[in-house]
C-alpha cells in the first residue's frame, strides 16, 4: 500500500494495480478487491486536494458516468464467480490491460466520446471485479495523446468516484462486506496509504515520470502472476 499510494502520487494512477494482486493475495478476491477500492477513494482524495488546478472536470464527468454502466453488471458478477476463477481473472485482466498500455504508447487516435465510452464502461467493470479501473483510461489517455499533467490531476476525481460508487454497489447488491480487519490493521493501511503519499510527494520532484511508469508496470506484473498462481493452486487443490 505505502509503495502503491507513493506511485499513484508520481504517475497519477497506479495505487491499485501495484496493491490489487498482493491485497487479493492476502485477503482473497473479495475482501482484497473492497479494500482496493477504499484505499484508492482514500488516497485519490488526498492527491486530489493537490492537483485539483489542473483537473479536466468535462472530460472526468464523462468517463465518470460511462463507468457506471461497467460497475453494476461488476459488482452483480462477485455473487456467481467461484473464488478461484475470479483470482485468475484479475490476475488476468491487470497483466492484459499492463500489455496493452506498453506497446500502445505511439499509436493516437482522434478523441471522441465512443472512445470514451469504451474506456469508462471497461474501467468500471475492472474496478468493482478487479479493483483496478487504471488500465483501461490509461490506454484511452495514450491513444488519445493526452497530456500527463491534465491526466493525473483529472485521474484523481475519477478514481475516488468509481471507488466509492463500486463499494456502494457491491455493498447494496450484497455481494461484499466491509473486511472483517482488527482495529490495529486499519491503523496501519491508513498509515501505509499517508506515508506513501508523502513519499510520492517528495519522489515527484526526483523520480522522473517514465522510470516510475517502469518501476510501476514490473511490480504490477510479479503481483499479478502470484495472484494467478495462486488460483491456479486452489483449482488444483
Amino acid at each position: 500500500m505505502l509503495i502503491g499510494s507513493s506511485m499513484q502520487r508520481v504517475t497519477g494512477m497506479g495505487f491499485a494495480l501495484v496493491a490489487a494482486p498482493f491485497l487479493v493475495l492476502l485477503l482473497g478476491p473479495i475482501d482484497g478487491v473492497i479494500l482496493v477500492n477504499l484505499c484508492s477513494a482514500l488516497t485519490a482524495a488526498i492527491i486530489l486536494t493537490r492537483v485539483v488546478r489542473d483537473v479536466d472536470w468535462r472530460r472526468a464527468g464523462v468517463l465518470a458516468l460511462f463507468a457506471l454502466v461497467g460497475i453494476v453488471p461488476g459488482a452483480m458478477i462477485l455473487q456467481y464467480v467461484p473464488a478461484a476463477w475470479l483470482e485468475i481473472s484479475i490476475g488476468l485482466l491487470i497483466a492484459a490491460g499492463l500489455t496493452v498500455s506498453v506497446n500502445l504508447g505511439r499509436v493516437h487516435i482522434r478523441d471522441r466520446n465512443s472512445f470514451r465510452a469504451i474506456a469508462g464502461i471497461s474501467s468500471g467493470f475492472m474496478n468493482a471485479t478487479a479493483g483496478v479501473g487504471g488500465p483501461a483510461v490509461s490506454i484511452y489517455a495514450l491513444a488519445t495523446n493526452w497530456p500527463h499533467r491534465s491526466f493525473a490531476a483529472t485521474m484523481q476525481p475519477y478514481f475516488l468516484f468509481i471507488g466509492l460508487t463500486s463499494l456502494g454497489a457491491k455493498f447494496a447488491s450484497g455481494s461484499a462486506e466491509v473486511p472483517a480487519l482488527q482495529s490495529w490493521v486499519w491503523l496501519l493501511v491508513a498509515a501505509a496509504c499517508i506515508a506513501g503519499l508523502i513519499l510520492g510527494e517528495v519522489l515527484a520532484r526526483i523520480v522522473k515520470p517514465h522510470i516510475a511508469r517502469r518501476l510501476l508496470i514490473v511490480v504490477a506484473y510479479i503481483g499479478s502472476a502470484a495472484t494467478i498462481a495462486r488460483g491456479i493452486t486452489q483449482l488444483v487443490g
